[in-house]
């Protein structure tokens, strides 16, 4: 069975947005963990928060650069528009410390995390590469056959071994060996 027309595009679009993601999931983790604790919103970390609209910003500009296979074009805006508003509402919450310190981020958090949210859920949306086919019964049943011939096959060897007798021993051999013949991957 070869692969359907656009597998290698799917294929090659989820390598692409590993790869993307793989930059991103500790920017957003650190994003998450100081929408988590919003004592930790102060002056200080205003800074931070504008490094990590940068990164946001940044991402939504390197996936604009990539192109997504047929069908999957719905699901790559959704992410596109989730780091949008992720990367504004980090720069409301950063602007919002700046003028009115603590008591005016609390006024945006709940749309702030929200928006960190939406970001996590487009990325699960978006297609990933083509799962493998289920294996055919002919290829099961071989591997049942072979697992038995070599459980038998030890076993008898064990057997002959402890036993002292030779005979026992050479057909756990050959059980072995046949096991390893009945199925070739």
């Amino acid at each position: 069975m070869g692969p359907s027309p656009g597998t290698g595009a799917v294929q090659q679009y989820a390598g692409t947005m590993d790869g993307f993601w793989s930059g991103l999931a500790s920017r957003l983790q650190e994003l998450e963990a100081l929408a988590a604790d919003s004592h930790r919103l102060d002056e200080g970390t205003v800074d931070s928060l504008r490094l990590l609209q940068y990164r946001l910003h940044w991402s939504s500009e390197a996936l604009a650069g990539v192109e997504p296979p047929v069908g999957a074009r719905e699901r790559h805006d959704e992410l596109a528009d989730a780091l949008a508003e992720a990367r504004d509402a980090t720069g409301d919450i950063a602007e919002a410390i700046d003028l009115h310190g603590r008591p005016g981020a609390h006024e945006l958090l709940f749309e702030w995390r929200g928006s960190l949210f939406r970001v996590r859920l487009a990325r699960m949306r978006l297609p990933g590469p083509p799962s493998a086919p289920p294996p055919s019964p002919e290829l099961t049943r071989g591997a049942a056959i072979a697992t038995a011939l070599t459980f038998l096959g030890v076993g008898a060897f064990v057997a002959g071994a402890l036993l002292i007798v030779w005979p026992l021993w050479a057909a756990g051999l050959a059980l072995v060996g046949c096991g390893y013949l009945a199925y070739r991957p």
